[in-house]
This record gives structure tokens, sequence and C-alpha cells, in this order.
């Protein structure tokens, strides 16, 4: 009997050995590097033939982000945090989550909860996770599962002086499904020295601007029906939506795999919605996570004057009027 449990050890150890070797074996990239503004050049800023995928200067097909696993010049960085990573990431991601990034000591509903976090801290915070600014940093996230925390992530490193940052058009489902090695757990940062000057707010409109200059607005909420129509889900202070806001929920950005439709059908959403490219647009949502993603989109869009309502329905519920 003893004899038979050690053979049944021996093989659990083996099998597992073979199984952590298998989930972490190192994958060389089969992708060139392609930095933001040779993708950019190489897209063209003219119109471009619907081929029914979403082009932008930040985002990227899974097939591309996939051949740039291994790149010593690359790192992934996992949005969905260290609890989702140890199911299943990307082979030699790291993981972090919008909430490591943000302002959270100050209470839900407060002026500037879940809002940047200072420059200081944000070069401490990247120098820890080894995001250096000279790297390709490529993030991946739940696409239409989620909400939107890759693109709340390449937001901020965008607001810190970062150039090379992309999110993957469909996220880590997508990049499975090309064949990307995986692994089991995120792997461990490895620092550096990081240096952020200044963490560049213009993309972002606060709840003062909106109280301020509301009517210069179209406001976008792009939370889910349920959340518009005064569902309260998150601990907001109250339900309902921001007066006159336009419902053009997060979720209907995307198409069934969890890719994003193309620009040019978003494009048409927009303007059945009565959402024009010359408009000053603020999105919201609960937290700012949502609508970042949307402000991405809609920038890479042609809607250069979009903006994140980062704040959100969290402090305009305490805050603001609603209906």
């Amino acid at each position: 009997m003893k004899k038979n449990r050690k053979i049944l050890l021996m093989t659990l150890l083996l099998f597992g050995s073979l199984l952590l070797f298998g989930c972490h074996k190192k994958q060389e990239p089969t992708a060139e590097r392609k930095t933001v503004e040779e993708k950019e050049e190489a897209e063209g800023t003219e119109e471009r033939k619907d081929d029914g995928h979403f082009h932008g200067k930040w985002i990227v097909d899974a097939e591309y982000a996939a051949g740039r696993v291994g790149a010593e010049d690359t790192i992934f960085v996992d949005s969905r945090g260290e609890k989702a990573a140890m199911m299943g990431t990307i082979s030699g991601a790291i993981a972090t989550t919008w909430q490591d990034w943000s302002e959270m000591s100050v209470g839900q509903g407060n002026a500037g909860y879940a809002t940047y976090l200072p420059a200081d801290k944000m070069s401490e915070i990247l120098g820890n996770l080894g995001l250096t600014k000279d790297k390709e940093i490529i993030i991946i996230g739940e696409a239409k599962e989620g909400w939107g925390d890759d693109a709340r992530l390449l937001t901020q490193l965008l607001a810190c002086g970062y150039t090379d940052v992309k999110i993957v058009d469909g996220g880590y489902a997508a990049m499975k499904e090309k064949g990307a090695a995986t692994q089991l757990f995120a792997s461990k940062p490895e620092p550096a020295e990081v240096t952020v000057d200044q963490v560049d707010t213009s993309k972002i409109v606060t709840t003062e601007e909106l109280q301020e200059h509301y009517a210069d607005y179209k406001i976008l909420d792009v939370r889910s029906k349920e959340e518009y129509d005064g569902a309260v889900l998150y601990g907001e202070a109250k339900g309902g939506h921001l007066k006159g806001a336009i419902h053009f929920p997060y979720t209907s950005l995307f198409q069934e795999d969890g890719t994003l439709k193309s620009n040019t059908e978003i494009q048409k959403m927009l303007k059945d919605a009565g959402v024009e490219p010359g408009d000053k647009v603020a999105a919201y949502c609960t937290g700012g996570i949502r609508s970042a993603y949307m402000q991405v989109v809609l920038e890479m869009c042609g809607y250069e004057t979009s903006y994140n309502y980062i704040e959100s329905f969290w402090r305009w519920s305490v805050a603001g009027e609603v209906e």
C-alpha cells in the first residue's frame, strides 16, 4: 500500500512539473515591433476601405500581439489583475489593476475618488512594475465582458508621457484564440527606474467643468440600460443618469466575438445617436473605466474633442442633478 502511494505521489509531482513547464515555456516572437507612429503612418489618416475591423493607433489585433510574445522589447500587462491571471494569462505578462493606479483613499463618491494618481506616485508604481518608456507596452483585458480596464491603463500611461502603448482588440480571449503562449499566474515584474514628470489631464473633464459648462458638451452615458434607467448596482448615491445624456452602452462597441466593430460602423452609430466629430463629447460610466475605453475609441474614430468624465456617476450622483 505504501509503495502504491509513493508511486502515485511521484506520478502527480512529475505531471505537475510537466504542466508548469508547459505553461511557462518560452515563445519566440514572430512579429516585428511596430511603434504607434509607424502603425499610424502605415494605416494613413485618410478614410480606409471598411474591412470589417477596427483600426487605430492605440490598438492592435490579436495576431500581431501574439507575434510579440517573447520579444525582449515588449512588455505585456494584464489589466485583469493577479487573481484573474492565476487562472491563465499571456506568457511573461505582469498583472495590475486600474485601482492600483487610482486615488482610492478618499472614499467612494467623494471628490477625487478613482481619479489619476499624481506623478510621484505613478513614478513609483510604474517603476515597481518595470514599465520603462523605451519598451512596447501591450495591455490585455476582457473586451466586452469587462469594464475597459485595458484602455483605462492605456490612457494613464499616455498621460504619464508614454508613447508606444497599445491595447489588444478582443483582449486575452482573442490572443488565446490566435495560439499565443499562456501561463498560470502573472510573471514577477522586474523593477526599473521610471520618472514621470507630470500627468497630463487634457483628455479628462472634471465635475466642476461639467457643472459650469454643461451645455457645451454632448454627454454619453456608456453604462448598461439597467444603470441608465436607474438601477443602483455599484454603491452609487442614487440611480438615474445625467440630464439629457445620450445612452450609448460600452458593450455596443463590440461584435459577438468580442472584437470592436469597424470604425465605419461605430461612426454611423454615433451619427445616428446625434454625435458629430466636431462636438465636445464627455463620456461617463460609473467610475471612469468604461468611459476611458469609449474616449479612446472616439478619438481613434476622429472625435478629437472627446473627454473622459473620470469621476463619473459615483461622484455625479452625489454632486450633480440626475433624471
